[in-house]
């Protein structure tokens, strides 16, 4: 099942925002594709901000206001202006790399991108 992922993203960047971004996108990652859940529940994210280690009725603020829906927006408009189609897509250089890749993929990808050398 395909389900919009809208919230969970303004969720998502309101998780990074505290320093805690990678906890909550592991939490989502693995609700929706180990668990089949649908993302676009509001039930279901206050359960993964919970699951993340993240304070449950703050979450429920960022969702009531939906304080973080314009930096959903900035973001989605960036990926437009950079030709992003799917995900996920890799982009070093001005160079993007579309789909599921392999790690050995990924690093043959940067070192033969040109430019300055990537750490």
């Amino acid at each position: 099942m395909t389900y919009n992922s809208r919230l969970a993203q303004e969720l998502g960047l309101w998780a990074q925002s505290r320093g805690d971004g990678h906890a909550f996108h592991m939490a989502a990652f693995h609700a929706y594709f180990a668990e089949g859940e649908n993302l676009a529940q509001r039930n279901i994210l206050l359960d993964i901000t919970a699951q993340a280690g993240l304070d449950r009725a703050e979450a429920e603020m960022i969702l009531d206001t939906r304080s973080f829906r314009r930096a959903v927006d900035d973001d989605w408009q960036l990926s437009r202006e950079k030709g992003v189609q799917a995900v996920p897509t890799f982009i070093v250089n001005n160079r993007s790399l579309t789909g599921a890749r392999s790690y050995g993929d990924l690093v043959a990808f940067i070192r033969n991108t040109p430019g300055p050398p990537v750490s």
